[in-house]
Formats: structure tokens, sequence, C-alpha cells
């Protein structure tokens, strides 16, 4: 990450060790573990059971294992990597700008590239692709990148807001056509025609991933990308945006500059991030268990509900403990060892996806609908904790990950220094 405090020079480049957050690349670190611990259940079942409610046949500990994905992961970790993209554009406004540079242009052509990233991602390794839609979603970000702290929050709980009334009015008008039989019937055959669809697509990858060779699973990838990873933009984007403006309050506010100073901001936010989180995402998993999300029901709706209040507040919970936790000698040198995983984030977002779907998928182990959710964590830990030296191994020998430097080399329209050495030379 970057600060503001960059001397003005003549040209734009890559940020420097030195100039990074160090608290920023821990809690990105930290949320490229929940990303993978949610994202477990889609590498290795078809994308479309999200939709269906949970199956009642499975053994106790994949159940408790699910619910327990629901109520700490699940809409938390895309939250904070969403705020650390936010903040993220803050600051490097601030160092471009400092440099006397316009940004916007700069940051289309970024967004442009982490898009093709994206789409390489999305269609060739896996359809649960989070990058298009922060690629698509970082131009309106641009619009907010000049906004008041006050005006950022305002417009965070717009937009946390517009999609809770959106089922509260879906549900009304719902209630209000069924009041007659013919309503009534013709709400439930288009609920019944969605669970076919589903049913459909869902039978067909179960066969095609476990044992399909790269070219037939490559085009289920496009295909479930289209229908459910694309199309999640309505779904999430609402949130995704909202949190990109609260990572942007949180850079105007300079919170991670100087964690001892934000102290007291932190534990009113843990209280009451926890207070509200807990049981909104308690009701959310509870609920979320034995409905289908293709039924807009009235369970549905409070469980949407609770999870759109709950995630947020949740994520800000975990955020604020480990600011906490940072502060403390100990626990400080502790979480450093995340550092280095969340400064090759990307790469490791995409190696997280290589190395799933070369476990479950036919042209790899084909574990593919094998590994239930209690396995699944098991899976998770085991994956992450190769990551951990993996990372601190590639970060002393190089300047960035392979996908950052990528990334980077796309943004500036030049090859940029890989090795350490290359640096100094």
């Amino acid at each position: 990450m970057t600060t503001a405090t960059v001397p003005p020079t003549e040209t734009v480049a890559p940020v420097q060790q030195t100039e990074r957050i160090q608290i920023v690349d821990i809690l990105r670190g930290f949320a490229l573990f929940g990303i993978l611990l949610v994202n477990m259940a889609i590498f290795s079942y078809p994308f479309q059971t999200i939709v269906f409610p949970a199956d009642p046949t499975m053994p106790w500990y994949d159940w408790f294992a699910t619910w327990l994905i629901h109520f700490l992961g699940e809409g938390k970790f895309y939250a904070l990597f969403s705020l650390l993209f936010g903040l993220g554009m803050f600051l490097l406004m601030e160092r471009i700008e400092a440099r006397g540079r316009k940004f916007a242009p700069f940051y289309m052509r970024r967004l442009l590239a982490l898009l093709l990233i994206g789409i390489v991602h999305a269609f060739l390794i896996w359809p649960g692709d989070i990058l298009i839609i922060y690629a698509l979603l970082g131009f309106p970000l641009l619009l907010f990148r000049k906004a008041k702290p006050r005006t950022l929050l305002i417009w965070a709980v717009i937009l946390i807001a517009l999609p809770l009334l959106f089922y509260v009015a879906a549900r009304g008008l719902i209630a209000l056509g069924s009041m007659t039989p013919e309503g009534a019937q013709q709400i439930q055959l288009g609920f019944d025609q969605a669970e076919a669809g589903y049913r459909a697509e869902l039978a067909r990858a179960s066969q095609v991933y476990p044992s399909g060779n790269f070219i037939e699973i490559t085009n289920q990838r496009i295909a479930d990308y289209l229908s459910l990873g694309l199309t999640s933009i309505f779904a999430l984007g609402f949130n995704i945006l909202a949190m990109f403006l609260v990572g942007v309050w949180f850079g105007r506010r300079r919170i991670f500059n100087d964690l001892a100073a934000q102290r007291p901001f932190f534990r009113k936010l843990l209280i009451w991030g926890l207070i509200v989180g807990l049981i909104g995402n308690a009701i959310y998993a509870t609920l979320i268990m034995g409905v289908p999300r293709y039924d807009l029901s009235t369970d549905l709706v409070i469980a949407m509900i609770a999870q759109g209040i709950g995630a947020p507040l949740l994520m800000l919970a975990y955020v604020s403990a480990l600011c906490l936790l940072a502060l403390r000698p100990a626990w400080g040198q502790r979480l450093q060892a995340l550092a280095p995983v969340g400064q090759m984030a990307l790469t490791n977002y995409l190696l997280q996806s290589i190395i799933a779907t070369t476990i479950f998928y036919g042209y790899g182990l084909a574990l593919f609908g094998k590994v239930g959710a209690g396995w699944g964590i098991v899976l998770t830990v085991a994956i992450y904790l190769l990551l951990i030296p993996f990372s601190h191994w590639w970060m002393k020998r190089f300047l960035y990950g392979p996908a950052e430097w990528l990334w980077r080399s796309m943004t500036y329209w030049k090859w940029q220094p890989m090795r350490r050495r290359a640096l100094n030379s």
C-alpha cells in the first residue's frame, strides 16, 4: 500500500516496499483465508448448489461446518477485500496526484488490466471469479474519489439499504399477487421453472467437472460464469461498491496510518460489530440452511436483511480485532507472518483457484462432489498453510508476486523489474 507522504517526482512508478502500510497487508492476508474458506464449497461442488437448501441427509459435522461458514465466513471476506480495494484506490490516487499526474486515466487503465486478468481466471480457471466485478465497479468508484467522508458514508448506507429494500418490495408484490388463486399459481409456476432450470444446470455441472477434459470443463466454466458468476453483480454489486466507499473513508480519515491513535475507535467498532454482526449472521446462517434462494420467501428476505446488515459489521469487527491485536507487541509479531501473503494477494487468490480446481476437477484428482464442508475446512487450512511459507520465500527474492508484476506491467505499459537485486542494479 502507499501513503500520502511520498515525495513528488516527474514519473509514475509502482509502490515501493518502504511505502506500504503493514496492517493493510496483514488484513489482506487474513481476508485470503476467509475467501478460500467460503469458496471451498463452490470449488468442490457445482456453483448451482448455493441456490438450494442444505442437504438434510449430510453428516452432522458437515451440517455444522456449513452453518459455521455461513455464520462467520460468507459475506464478510469479500466485504473486507472490497474495503481494502477502495482504500487502495484512494492511497494510489494520493500518490499519483502528488507526482503531478492525472489519476483517472491511469486508474482506468489499471481496471482494464484487472478485467483481463479476471476474464482469464473466470473462463480458464474457476467461474467463481470476483475480479471482473471489482474491475467493472471500479469505474463508478472513480466518481467518489473526491467525495467528503460524510458523503462516502451516506452513499455506503444507501447502497447497503437498496438491495434490502428491493427484497422487501419484491416480497410484498409476491404476497399481493398471491392473493388470488390464479396469481398464486402463476407465481409458483415461475419459481418451479427457476428450480427446474437450476437443477438441470446442476446435473450437467455434476457430470462435467469430475470427469470432463480441460476443453469440456472450460465450456462448462464459461456457461456457469455467464449464468451465475456475472449475474452475481446484481446480488453483490451494491454491497461491494458500498465497501469500496467505506475503504475510501478509511483512507480519508487515515485510520490505518496510526493504529495507536485509533484505539478507541477500534474498540467501539469491535463491540458494536460483534453485537449486531453476530446476531445478524446467526439469524442468516440458521435460516439460509433451510430455504432455496430462487424462491423469494419471507424467511429468505429475513435472512438476506440479517446478513446485509450483519455481514459488514462483523467484517468491521474482524478488522478492529486484528488492529487491536497488532498493537500488542507479541501479537503484532505473530500477525506479521500474514503480511507477505497480503503483499501478493492477487497471486495467492489465483493460486487458491489453481490448487483447488486441480484437486477437484477431472483433469486433476477428480474429487469433485466427494469432499464435504467439514473436510473442506481442513483442506482450506492446509492450502493456506502452504501459501504462507511460499509467500515469504517469494517476497524475499522478488519485488512483487507474479500476478502483481503482470498487473503493474500492464498498467504502466512497461515491463517492471521483478527480482529485488534489479532494483539496486
